[in-house]
């Protein structure tokens, strides 16, 4: 793979940018020499880490390519099965891959009516939990899913759940629990589980669920792009879920950029992979993140988060994973949409 020394392009540090500098990409990684290299001119455009978007559903190599063609370099997929596709996609390219795998659902949820959904993925006690998460570790899993649903709602039951969340952090992955109503988020939020995906798309979440997600250094995936498309099932509804993030941003909760990106099988409504992180990035806005904390949200955050500590941010050393943008980003967040070219691993995408 040929050196290419990017020359004149404004770095995001996580902070904001940077004067014009030169990176070098050295193969699949970030160098520091640019001797011999292949050299383009960036003209002031802004350089930023690979996006990651931190909740996805990918069924087919060709979802991989338009991820990356906007810009994610990296997608965490929530459900996939059965574990030979997981492998399969591993290795597609171009965009990075990470999955939890088969999640853990109730027998009587929305997800019990998804479409070739297996009938181990159902955990109704304790003991199946544990079995259940030993057989994702089994197969190599990156972190472990598993829905909460209010009670009644047909979801698995409380006991479940939290020896799900405990017996994953046992194994060394940590738990994602799906949560789209105030109900499912306060079980969700009472079991420690490291990450809380969705917020509810209408009713609000509890002052004290939202203070205990902050005293446990709990993170949320609000995917805010799924639940606006959710709102048009609540009837004429306002719609809660822009004020829910807004809550949590004001306690500081963390918060990662994911969108609940999938092929349509099973889902309430279809969201496109790639496009749809640059309007989660305006749907954050409107809860009150600032550019940079947008920024950080689809980077060095959830890197962090998920424990990917070779990509997020422009080093040396990292994975060669970037995205050139025309304007400035920081100042006006719609430039991430005006993507002049991508990097994954080094290798630079066609567009």
């Amino acid at each position: 793979m040929a050196k290419t020394a990017l020359r004149n392009a404004r770095v995001f540090d996580g902070q904001g940018l940077t004067e014009p500098r030169t990176v070098v990409i050295d193969g699949p990684v970030l160098g520091t020499d640019p001797a011999g290299a292949r050299e383009i001119d960036a003209a002031g455009a802004t350089l930023l880490p690979g996006f990651i978007d931190a909740h996805l559903h990918v069924e087919r190599p060709e979802q991989l390519a338009d991820l990356a063609e906007w810009g994610v370099t990296t997608g965490l997929d929530m459900a996939c099965w059965p574990a030979s596709r997981v492998t399969e996609l591993r290795s597609a390219g171009p965009a990075d891959f990470r999955s939890a795998g088969l999640p853990a659902i109730g027998p009587d949820g929305l997800h019990s009516t998804i479409p070739e959904m297996p009938a181990s993925a159902i955990v109704t006690t304790a003991e199946a939990a544990v079995r259940f998460v030993e057989a994702r570790a089994a197969e190599g899993v990156d972190y472990v899913k598993g829905v909460a649903e209010a009670p009644g709602d047909g979801g698995p039951p409380a006991e479940a759940l939290q020896a799900l969340v405990d017996t994953a952090r046992e194994r060394g992955l940590d738990a994602v629990l799906h949560a789209a109503t105030s109900g499912a988020y306060h079980l969700a939020v009472a079991t420690g589980a490291r990450f809380v995906t969705h917020v509810p798309v209408v009713g609000r979440i509890a002052d004290e669920d939202v203070a205990a997600m902050k005293a446990a250094g709990q993170t949320a995936i609000p995917t805010l792009t799924m639940m606006e498309g959710a709102l048009d099932f609540f009837a004429g509804a306002a719609g809660d879920f822009v004020a829910n993030v807004a809550a949590l941003h004001a306690a500081g909760v963390e918060i990662l950029a994911g969108t609940d990106a999938n092929g349509g099988a099973g889902a309430p409504v279809a969201v496109a992979h790639g496009s749809s992180l640059h309007h989660e990035f305006e749907l954050l806005a409107e809860a009150g993140l600032t550019s940079v904390e947008i920024l950080r949200a689809a980077t060095i955050a959830p890197a962090r988060a998920f424990g990917l500590a070779d990509r997020g941010e422009i080093r040396p050393g990292r994975r060669a994973d970037l995205v050139l943008v025309d304007g400035d980003p920081v100042a006006d967040l719609s430039a991430t949409w005006a993507i002049r070219a991508v990097w994954c691993a080094g290798r630079e995408i066609s567009r």
